[in-house]
């Protein structure tokens, strides 16, 4: 499937309003903002990639393509800060440090984040994850660990395995290492099971990558394969070569997915 060119000069005829709010994690001790569009709808967890914060999504104008989602009360969009760069993209700070905060990061989503827009929300219980790159990890991730708070999970372009960035620290066995490993999902889902697997398999996966310039398709399809084993419902979308690890790819995926996802 090739990929639209997208103008982003053409005028947003929603004209959306944003929210913005900050809530402090005791966790991470600091101030966490969130961003807010729409009044109305199925509530979705955008998170952002490895370099973003919580605006990038408007920036990247992810936002207004899916604006006619938003504006026609489909989906309230909720986008969250990142700790990425201190977390995994810090490559001068050990790999056990990175999953640490990484641990105190799901504390936040699982403590005080999803619990506000449970409360903004209300009526709806579950939320739908969704982010590309590293942000398909945290979606993937935060509903793998708590799959109580989602509905279902959108990862596109997911980078999935992290074992690669460790090569800097020779004497470190991440496999040895219980909270970098319980945060790697292609590491701890085969071993899943009891009350948290029958939780899992009430969500629902989608899978999506491009297969051009940027791409690694091989990783959301271990995942895909990984969930399938477990019977877990998920289903792997492969576009085009022409399709890259960037935005214009991402922003005709997702409006296309929620669309069919959501009454």
């Amino acid at each position: 499937m090739t990929v639209p060119d997208y103008n982003p000069a053409r005028e947003n005829p929603h004209h959306l309003p944003r929210k913005t709010f900050t809530q402090y994690s005791a966790e991470l001790d600091r101030e966490m903002p969130v961003a807010r569009w729409g009044d109305f709808g199925v509530p979705v967890l955008l998170f952002p990639t490895a370099g973003g914060d919580y605006l990038e999504c408007e920036r990247f104008l992810m936002i207004r393509a899916l604006s006619p989602l938003i504006a026609a009360r489909r989906i309230c969009v909720f986008a969250c800060a990142s700790i990425s760069g201190d977390g995994w993209m810090n490559g001068e700070a050990h790999p056990g440090h990175r999953a640490w905060l990484q641990e105190l990061f799901d504390r936040y989503l699982a403590r005080t984040l999803l619990p506000a827009i449970r409360a903004e929300c209300g009526g709806y219980p579950t939320v739908i994850g969704a982010g590309s790159s590293l942000g398909a990890y945290n979606a993937v991730n935060a509903a793998c660990r708590h799959p109580d708070s989602f509905s279902k999970v959108i990862a596109m372009s997911g980078t999935f395995d992290f074992d690669k960035w460790q090569t800097k620290w020779p004497s470190y066995t991440p496999g040895r290492d219980q909270t970098y490993y319980f945060h790697q999902p292609l590491r701890f889902l085969p071993g899943l099971r009891g009350t948290l697997l029958d939780r899992l398999r009430n969500v629902e996966f989608l899978v999506a990558t491009g297969q051009g310039r940027w791409e690694e398709p091989a990783q959301s399809e271990r995942l895909a394969r990984t969930l399938r084993t477990l019977g877990v419902p998920v289903k792997l979308d492969l576009w085009g070569h022409d399709c890259d690890h960037d935005w214009p790819t991402w922003r005709t995926m997702l409006p296309m997915f929620l669309d069919h996802l959501v009454d």
